[in-house]
C-alpha cells in the first residue's frame, strides 16, 4: 500500500460531473486548506497479494456479522441497539423470512502491514458508491489502462438484482431517496442503483420518499401514478424511519411492500454490532475490542453513538489524541473502541470503505482525512493495482 502523487487529468471536474459526481463538500488537506472532494492528484497503489487478502477478510467479516444477527434476534437483545420497543419483534421477522439484503461498505483501518481492522459497517444506507463503481474506474482507464483495480462493483450489482427477480414479488421495482437531502448524494445513488436494477430486467420507477402515498382503501403505499408499491428500495436510514409514525406504517406494510435495504439491517448499521461481534470472537484479527456504554478496560479508545453519521459525536481518549465532535447523537448510548489510529501517509489518513454485494466482496473506495475521525472533510481518492 503505497501513496502515489499524479498529474490531474486536464479537463478532471467536467469528466466525473458527465459521469454523475456532482456533489461533495470541498475535503481539507494537512494544512486544513481546501482540496477538490475527487481528488485525483494523488491515489493509491495497492499488490495483488494485499488485495486478494481484503477480499477474503472482507466476506469473513460478512458472514460475521450475519451470525451476530442471528445471535441478536436468538438472544432477543435488542435493548443494547437503542431501537424503539415496538420494532424489536418485527426486525426478528424481517431475519427470520431473509428479506433480501443489496449491498454494504465495511469501514477498515489498513496499513498494508497487518490485517484489515474493521471500524463500522454502513449496512443500510452506505454511499460513496458511484464515486468507487464509476469514477475511478474511469480515472483507471483514461490514466492508467493496463493496471487492474479492486473493482467489480457494477456487475455485481446488477448480478445481484438478477438473483432477486425470483424473490421479489414482481418484476416492478421503486426506488426512493429524501428530498430534504440538499447535497444530492442521496438522488445521484438512488439513480445510479436504480440503474443497475434497470439493467438486470426490472421496470424502475423513482420518486422521494415525502411523494409516497397511502392508498386508505387498499390499505397500501402507492406511487405518484396510484400503482401500488410492491418492492421499493429506499436511501434512507432505517432508525430514522422508525422515528415517527410513517415507519410504523412502512413496518406493518412487510412483507406485502418489500423494503430494501431490509429492516433487519437495522442491527448492521448499528454501532452495538462492533461489541456483539467482539463478544462473539474475542481477539479476532480483523476486530478491534469493543464495548457497551462502558470502556471496560481500555485506557485509550474512541467513543461512539451507536447510531452516530459522519464522525458526528466522536471523542477520542488517548495520549496527545485527545479531541470530540459535535452533533446530534448519543441518546441511544455509546460503544467505545480500542483506539487504533488510522495510519499516515504524507500527513493524510485513509479509511477504507470495502464494498459488499450479496455476499460478495465487490470493491474498494478510499477516503482521506487530516484528522483522527473520517468526517464530512474527508476527500475520496481513487487507487490502482499496477501489473507486474
Amino acid at each position: 500500500m503505497r501513496r502515489m502523487r499524479g498529474n490531474p487529468r486536464a479537463s478532471w471536474k467536467q469528466t466525473i460531473e458527465s459521469q454523475g459526481l456532482v456533489y461533495g463538500t470541498p475535503g481539507r488537506d494537512a494544512n486544513g486548506e481546501p482540496r477538490p472532494y475527487w481528488d485525483e492528484s494523488v491515489h493509491y497503489e495497492f499488490d495483488m497479494d494485499e488485495i486478494l487478502a481484503l477480499e477474503a477478510q472482507v466476506e469473513v467479516l460478512h458472514t460475521m456479522c450475519l451470525h451476530a444477527v442471528e445471535q441478536i434476534v436468538l438472544t432477543n437483545r435488542f435493548a443494547d441497539f437503542g431501537l424503539p420497543q415496538w420494532s424489536w419483534e418485527p426486525i426478528a421477522n424481517s431475519w427470520k423470512r431473509s428479506d433480501p439484503h443489496i449491498y454494504g461498505r465495511f469501514d477498515l483501518r489498513y496499513d498494508g502491514r497487518g490485517p484489515a481492522k474493521l471500524l463500522e459497517y454502513n449496512a443500510d444506507t452506505p454511499t460513496s458508491l458511484v464515486e468507487a463503481a464509476i469514477v475511478q474506474w474511469h480515472w483507471l482507464t483514461d490514466t492508467h489502462p493496463d493496471d487492474d483495480q479492486w473493482n467489480s462493483l457494477h456487475e455485481n450489482l446488477v448480478a445481484r438484482w438478477g438473483e432477486l427477480r425470483d424473490v421479489l414479488p414482481t418484476g416492478e421495482l421503486h426506488f426512493a431517496w429524501s428530498g430534504a437531502d440538499a447535497s444530492g448524494e442521496d438522488n445521484v445513488t438512488t439513480a445510479y442503483m436504480q440503474e443497475t436494477a434497470a439493467e438486470a430486467g426490472f421496470d424502475t420507477t423513482a420518486l422521494p420518499l415525502e411523494e409516497i402515498g397511502w392508498d386508505l382503501e387498499l390499505e397500501r403505499f402507492v406511487d405518484l401514478a396510484e400503482a401500488p408499491i410492491e418492492s421499493i428500495f429506499k436511501l434512507y436510514p432505517w432508525e430514522w424511519v422508525l422515528d415517527d409514525d410513517f415507519g410504523k406504517r412502512v413496518v406493518n406494510s412487510l412483507p406485502q411492500t418489500m423494503w430494501m435495504e431490509p429492516l433487519w439491517k437495522t442491527l448492521l448499521s448499528n454501532k452495538a454490532l462492533l461489541a456483539v461481534l467482539w463478544e462473539m470472537y474475542p481477539g479476532h484479527p480483523n476486530l478491534l475490542p469493543t464495548y457497551l456504554d462502558d470502556p471496560h478496560e481500555l485506557t485509550e479508545y474512541i467513543r461512539k453513538p451507536k447510531l452516530g453519521r459522519e464522525g458526528a459525536n466522536m471523542t477520542i481518549v488517548g495520549a496527545g489524541m485527545e479531541t470530540a465532535t459535535g452533533g446530534v447523537y448519543g441518546e441511544e448510548g455509546f460503544v467505545y473502541q480500542l483506539l487504533d489510529p488510522l495510519p499516515e501517509f504524507d500527513g493524510m489518513r485513509p479509511v477504507l470503505g470495502a464494498w459488499i454485494v450479496g455476499d460478495t466482496s465487490a470493491g474498494l473506495g478510499i477516503r482521506e482525512t487530516a484528522g483522527l475521525i473520517t468526517d464530512d472533510g474527508a476527500a475520496f481518492v481513487p487507487h490502482r493495482i499496477p501489473q507486474p
